[in-house]
């Protein structure tokens, strides 16, 4: 099971992340548990300086933009 964060302070940006990432589970049948980091002190340990921002078992793979469903589908599968 992938744990999957979504970095912002609950944005629209950071909700459209959460809702792109979900469906990219879903549709593609992988098990996640998800955790929406608002506190900027712990998105601030991540390193990330922009947000939205995608963290996967622990490892940004995106911030500062929301990515395409197909990049999360890649990186999601690769993970």
């Amino acid at each position: 099971m992938l744990n999957i964060k979504i970095l912002g302070g609950g944005c629209a940006n950071c909700k459209r992340l959460e809702q792109i990432t979900r469906k990219v589970t879903e549709d593609n049948q992988i098990e996640a548990e998800f955790d929406h980091v608002t506190d900027y002190a712990e998105i601030m340990k991540f390193g990330v300086m922009s947000t939205p921002a995608l963290v996967v078992d622990g490892k940004v793979l995106c911030s500062g933009r929301i990515p395409t469903e197909a990049e999360i589908t890649g990186w999601l599968k690769a993970a």
